[in-house]
C-alpha cells in the first residue's frame, strides 16, 4: 500500500520491493506537498487514486514505478473498469485528473517521453447545482438553539461563521485563536493550496464568536491548545462532530432536510448574489481561484430572478 502522510515512511510489500523503486511515487508526493502546497487531505485523495490505479496495473504485471512502460490503453482500460463498477462520473473524472497530474510530473522529470493519459477524455458530467437554504431557513438555523450553555454557544458560533463568512468546513475547523480578530471583524483563513485570505465577519458572527470565546475554557483549560473550535474532549473539533452539530441544529429549526456544512457556504454565496453583490467580490470572499467555480451560484439566483419577473412584470404572463 502507498502512504503519503507526513512523518510516515514509505512502506511496500515484499513483492513490490523486488520490482519497484519507491523514489518516483515518493518524489511525486513531495512535489504535491512542497511545490504545490497541497493539504494533507488533498494528498490523501491523490494517494487513494494512485493506489487504485497501481492495483489495477499490478494485475497486469505493470507498475507506476515504471511509468515509461505504460500506454494510453492502460489508462483507458482503467477508466473503463471504473465505469463497469458504476462509479460516479465525478469520481472517475477526479481519478483521471490525479493520473494526469502524476504523468505531467513524470514528463517534467524526464521519466517518460509520452504521456499515457494524453487524449483520454473526461466522462461527460451531469450538472449538479449546489443546494442552498432560503433566507428564512438560514435565519431559523442561526436561532435554532438557546445560547445558554458552552456547547450551544460553540455550535451557534460555528454555524454563524460558516453562513456569515462562507468558510469551507475544513477552513473553519483549522482556525487557531490567533487567526481571529474580533475588533476588526476579520478572520485569517488558509484555503486550498494554503492560500491565505482575510475574510470579514458578520456582526452576528462577532457576537456569537465573542460569546463562545468566554466559555471556550470549559472545553479545555490547556494554554497550549490553540484551536479556535474545540470538541467535547478538549481537542480540535473534528469534521464528523461538526456535521452532527449542523444536523442537530437543522432538526431543532424544523428544516425539511438536514443541513451539511457546505450547504451554508452555498447559502452564503447565493444570498450575497441575490442581494446584488458582484460575482468577482463573491469569488474573493469564497477563495475561489477560478471565476467559473463561483458562476455555479448564478443558476440559483437566476431562478429567483425569473420567479420575481413572472410575478411582477405585466408582460410576463404566458399566453394560454
Amino acid at each position: 500500500m502507498i502512504f503519503f502522510e507526513k512523518g510516515m515512511t514509505f512502506r511496500m510489500t515484499k513483492s513490490r520491493q523486488k520490482k519497484a523503486n519507491p523514489s518516483l511515487v515518493w518524489a511525486f508526493r513531495q512535489y504535491l506537498e512542497v511545490e504545490k502546497g497541497y493539504s494533507v487531505a488533498t494528498i490523501r485523495a491523490y494517494d487513494r487514486d494512485l493506489e487504485q490505479f497501481e492495483n489495477f496495473l499490478n494485475a497486469r504485471s505493470k507498475t507506476l514505478e515504471r511509468p515509461a512502460e505504460l500506454e494510453r490503453q492502460d489508462v483507458q482500460s482503467f477508466m473503463a473498469e471504473l465505469h463497469r463498477q458504476r462509479m460516479a462520473k465525478t469520481s472517475v473524472a477526479r481519478k483521471l485528473s490525479s493520473l494526469r497530474t502524476f504523468f505531467r510530473y513524470m514528463a517534467r522529470e524526464g521519466e517518460i517521453q509520452h504521456n499515457p493519459s494524453s487524449g483520454v477524455r473526461n466522462p461527460k458530467q451531469e450538472i449538479h447545482h449546489p443546494k442552498a437554504l432560503n433566507v428564512d431557513q438560514a435565519l431559523a438555523l442561526m436561532e435554532a438553539e438557546a445560547a445558554d450553555n458552552p456547547r450551544a454557544l460553540r455550535d451557534l458560533a460555528l454555524a454563524e461563521l460558516l453562513y456569515g463568512s462562507g468558510l469551507r468546513i475544513s477552513e473553519a475547523l483549522s482556525l487557531d485563536l490567533e487567526d481571529l480578530d474580533l475588533r476588526s471583524a476579520v478572520v485569517r483563513v488558509f484555503g486550498k493550496g494554503s492560500k491565505e485570505r482575510m475574510t470579514p465577519l458578520s456582526g452576528a458572527g462577532v457576537q456569537r464568536l465573542g460569546a463562545y470565546l468566554k466559555v471556550r475554557g470549559e472545553f479545555s483549560r490547556m494554554p497550549s491548545q490553540k484551536a479556535l473550535f474545540l470538541g467535547d474532549r478538549g481537542g480540535r473539533l473534528q469534521r464528523r462532530q461538526a456535521s452532527r452539530i449542523l444536523e442537530k441544529l437543522s432538526t431543532e429549526a424544523g428544516l425539511p432536510e438536514k443541513v451539511h456544512p457546505h450547504m451554508l457556504r452555498h447559502s452564503f454565496a447565493t444570498h450575497l448574489l441575490e442581494a446584488g453583490a458582484d460575482l468577482r467580490s463573491v469569488q474573493e470572499l469564497l477563495g475561489h481561484s477560478r471565476l467559473s467555480t463561483t458562476q455555479r451560484y448564478t443558476h440559483l439566483t437566476m431562478s429567483k430572478i425569473m420567479q420575481t419577473y413572472d410575478k411582477a412584470h405585466p408582460r410576463a404572463a404566458k399566453k394560454k
